[in-house]
């Protein structure tokens, strides 16, 4: 019964692709009667009878009489005819079907489905924000006492951003000392959290508003942290020297390394925090440890110099 049931689906969808209608079908069914319905599904069993054998609906004991029996109706009863290229002639509709046509059509679907075996990634359409199916998720970033000026100072600046641009819900507990978020229904980026966290933690180890921002708008931005005695044990004045070499008169040299590299530098006591891309921010730690081990900073110049020039010959 589900063998006939299927047969007589793809009977009235290869009709429907063939251009007629549903009342057109139903009419036609009516006249001819139902003897022409089950030949046509028969002729759709004799297609499928070698994958109705390998997933077990015929019996290997009777498969191979139940075949011959099907052939021999399928001959009888319906008034289609096979000719030479292996083609099945229906005579009452006048379409020509070839057994290979129905494979090539399932193919066909798995790729649009999964993409083709070559390697082509498949389209799918970006799910909208109801479909993420994505828990309200909460999160909380603590301000130090010091920051907690600046940050009421700035909160007109710090939170649009989070709010129009990544869809999230931001509010300050000043009793707390603390910022607490969490997404929404209107929240399109599943990172967003993450991505917010980093911003306010930006902020807060000292980098400007703007700055801070393209942890938000880019993808390959990130902050490398360390210490002046990861580097080399200073102590003393000697820590205060290259303190002193690192930002150079009036800020300088910070300045320099800065532009050269297209970083942003920020220095609270022996504390170094680094803000760009990957390949910038080594090139502006190597530039910090060379000062700090004491080189003088004409030798930094000059090497930011080169690599400033192998940076414009690459571009």
């Amino acid at each position: 019964r589900s063998v006939t049931k299927m047969c007589r689906k793809q009977w009235y969808q290869r009709r429907v692709r063939g251009g007629e209608t549903r009342e057109s079908i139903v009419s036609n069914k009516e006249r001819r009667g139902n003897d022409r319905v089950i030949g046509g599904c028969f002729v759709c069993l004799v297609q499928y009878s070698i994958s109705f054998e390998s997933c077990g609906i015929v019996n290997n004991k009777q498969s191979s009489h139940q075949m011959e029996t099907t052939t021999t109706t399928t001959t009888t009863s319906s008034s289609s005819s096979h000719n030479e290229d292996n083609q099945i002639i229906d005579d009452s509709e006048q379409t020509i079907i070839h057994p290979d046509e129905v494979a090539n059509e399932e193919e066909r679907g798995e790729k649009r489905k999964f993409g083709d075996a070559k390697g082509k990634k498949p389209a799918f359409e970006p799910l909208k924000p109801g479909e993420l199916g994505v828990k309200i998720e909460s999160r909380k970033v603590i301000v130090p006492q010091h920051r907690m000026n600046s940050l009421k100072a700035d909160w007109g600046k710090i939170y649009p951003p989070i709010v129009e641009h990544m869809k999230l819900q931001i509010r300050m507990n000043p009793s707390g000392r603390q910022i607490e978020m969490r997404t929404s229904a209107h929240t399109t980026d599943i990172g967003a959290l993450q991505k917010c966290v980093d911003y306010l933690r930006a902020y807060i180890l000292g980098f400007e508003v703007a700055d801070a921002v393209a942890l938000l708008r880019l993808e390959d931005i990130y902050i490398d942290s360390f210490i002046v005695e990861d580097v080399k044990m200073l102590k003393g004045d000697h820590l205060s020297r290259a303190i002193g070499r690192i930002l150079g008169k009036g800020g300088k040299t910070k300045f320099t390394i800065e532009n050269t590299s297209k970083t942003r530098i920020v220095m609270n006591g022996h504390h170094i925090h680094i803000l760009g891309s990957f390949a910038n921010i080594k090139v502006a730690r190597d530039a910090i440890s060379c000062l700090i081990i004491g080189s003088p900073p004409g030798k930094i110049y000059a090497k930011l110099k080169n690599v400033a020039s192998r940076v414009v010959e690459r571009f």
